[in-house]
């Protein structure tokens, strides 16, 4: 799921320039509630504060005691039970909030509401904090014994899951005042991102744009606007870098304080915890990578350097389709048609889940003025459904963006099974069926194709994208190592965050990208920084983890669509060994990346002799 904040202004292009993009849908939040002031937003919030008061009062401090005692396995099941429909509650309503204010995040009613509803949230939490703490504070060998009453077993996964969290739990007051803080710390400072990513315009060429239809103009077909989107960006970034080094520079100093206090010796151990993944396999993905380097990114652009007739590439061309390359533009029924095929192409099942988001009006696609940028999928809660946000410009990389996020959709749904607790994925697995579903997407168009030029320029994009999503974010998750390391020995300035995003972005695009004046400032408006440190990794990971299945699933069809869905419908019920053990696939093993980089190598070579 991508969240970055920002927008895109529909007054991009003019009327007269505005390619016809069809119908296109706004998502129907009425299934999760009627508006702000519903009646029922509101039963709801304090039906769950209530009911957080009432769960403190009965079972508060009594948790070791009841799991002792005779039947206590199905006492401990009553209260996880009850645990487990106060989260899919205050699921609901935080995802209501969160929607709503997605949609216009310069509207300061929402942003209002947005942040009423999280403190209110945030506080009714403080009232449950106790229960995760009380259980890991039962012996393992009592738990174990009450494990074996169903009621309980049934949340075995779930259980085992939050007891790793035990060795970084700290007091019950502390945890309390954690939790508060937050609100006035981490989320503060993570809506001001937004709310200023929302409100930059940049000057290009005379109109005045916001972040995403700017960020379109880098993949035009016209040099001169490419370069000039590439300038605007850094302008506007550049005379507001001040403001995101604080930001980057407060918010890594709140981690290292949590950190220091639960005791995580490296940077990025809590969220390989919170992954469920081996430090040592992330480094085995992240050493993979960085090897590859020369055969992947530094080889692929010194070959499109040379369709351009360059020696070396400006960064703004990085992703410049190629020359002579026919634009196409899919309408909103085309891109539609093209991800449902390509779902029924793969399994009925799949299609028919991804056929309800467009049917039910389960997707906001239109570009907007105040609209979040990029695109994501929202699980809100199993009791509900899934949303997906796109900002649809019809470019054939917004098809494979909407077969992506409905890959998560239909994660979601199919993981939704399993109750509030053990839906959710990591994030390492969180991305499978995402790019699953854009591969699916990609070879279906791909074989459709039969004009060489055209089909040259897709398999390009693609290696693109795919070079995007292992090179670019493992060299994200290497500078994000450099800034909250550094950022340990004192404050950074702006200047030093720009030199350490040189320095990998240097090593990891090759020498036939040449990053000129103002690229330097790029690292300020990406939001993976800021909302979710150490994320980025999980996209290489999820890359690289399909394009194994994908290899899997081309040598033998036969059963592993239903391997595949049940994989999906496990939820974050199973580790990602157990889930990728029916297809063979280990991840401790070093040749299980090797696997995934070669994928991407054998297009690069395809490519290469279509010179």
């Amino acid at each position: 799921m991508t969240m970055l904040f920002g927008t895109v202004d529909s007054a991009a292009s003019s009327p007269a320039d505005a390619p016809d993009l069809g119908s296109l849908p706004q998502w129907r939040l009425e299934d999760l509630y009627e508006s702000m002031d519903a009646p029922r937003f509101a039963a709801d919030l304090n039906r769950a504060q209530r009911d957080a008061k009432t769960f403190g009062e009965a079972w508060r401090g009594k948790l070791v005691e009841i799991a002792a005692a005779a039947g206590g396995g199905e006492r401990l099941a009553e209260a996880v039970r009850a645990y487990e429909a106060l989260q899919d509650l205050t699921g609901r309503v935080m995802a209501y909030a969160s929607l709503l204010y997605a949609s216009d995040t310069s509207d300061p009613a929402r942003a209002k509401f947005y942040g009423d509803t999280q403190e209110r949230v945030t506080a009714l939490a403080g009232d449950l904090l106790f229960f995760e703490l009380e259980l890991n504070r039962i012996d393992d060998a009592v738990l174990e014994s009450a494990m074996t009453i169903s009621a309980l077993g049934h949340y075995r996964p779930w259980l085992e899951d939050i007891r790793k969290e035990k060795p970084h739990q700290l007091a019950d007051e502390i945890e309390q005042l954690f939790l508060e803080k937050s609100v006035s710390g981490a989320a503060a400072w993570n809506r001001l991102f937004d709310e200023t990513m929302s409100a930059l315009r940049f000057d290009f060429e005379g109109e005045s744009l916001t972040l995403e239809p700017l960020l379109a103009k880098l993949i035009d077909p016209d040099e001169k606007k490419r370069e000039a989107a590439a300038n605007a960006l850094a302008a506007t970034l550049g005379a507001n870098l001040r403001l995101f080094a604080l930001v980057t520079n407060t918010l890594a100093k709140d981690k290292e304080i949590s950190d220091r206090w639960r005791k995580f010796a490296d940077v990025a151990d809590s969220r390989h915890l919170a992954n469920r993944v081996e430090p040592e396999v992330v480094e085995a993905l992240v050493t993979a990578v960085t090897d590859a380097y020369p055969r992947l990114s530094h080889r692929y652009y010194a070959l499109k350097a040379g369709w351009f007739g360059k020696e070396k590439l400006p960064h703004w061309d990085r992703n410049a389709p190629l020359p002579d390359t026919p634009r196409r533009i899919f309408k909103w029924e085309a891109a539609r048609d093209a991800v449902l095929d390509a779902y029924a192409g793969f399994s009925p099942r799949m299609a028919d889940i991804a056929r309800r988001f467009f049917d039910e009006g389960w997707i906001d696609a239109p570009v907007r003025p105040g609209k979040a940028p990029g695109a994501f999928a929202h699980p809100t809660a199993p009791s509900a459904h899934p949303y997906v946000l796109v900002n649809y410009l019809g470019k054939p990389r917004d098809v494979t963006t909407l077969a992506h996020e409905l890959g998560h959709g239909v994660h979601q749904v199919l993981a939704g099974v399993n109750g509030a607790l053990m839906a959710p994925t990591p994030l390492t697995l969180a991305e499978t069926a995402s790019v699953f579903g854009e591969m699916l997407t990609f070879r279906a168009m791909l074989a459709q194709t039969t004009d060489r030029t055209e089909r040259k320029a897709m398999l390009a994009a693609k290696v693109e994208d795919m070079l995007n999503t292992v090179v670019r974010q493992i060299a994200f998750y290497k500078f994000e190592r450099l800034v909250h390391l550094e950022r340990r020995k004192g404050e950074l300035t702006a200047e030093r965050i720009s030199d350490l995003w040189m320095s990998v972005q240097s090593e990891s695009l090759g020498p036939a990208i040449e990053l000129r004046g103002g690229y330097e400032t790029y690292w300020a408006y990406i939001g993976h920084f800021i909302h979710s440190p150490f994320y980025v990794y999980a996209y290489a990971f999820g890359d690289c983890l399909v394009n194994s299945l994908y290899g899997v699933y081309e040598r033998s069809r036969d059963g592993f669509a239903e391997r595949y869905l049940a994989m999906l419908s496990a939820g974050g019920s199973k580790s990602y060994v157990e889930l990728l053990a029916p297809f063979g696939l280990n991840a401790h093993d070093p040749a299980f990346w090797r696997i995934g980089l070669g994928v991407i190598e054998r297009m690069i070579g395809e490519l290469e002799t279509m010179r």
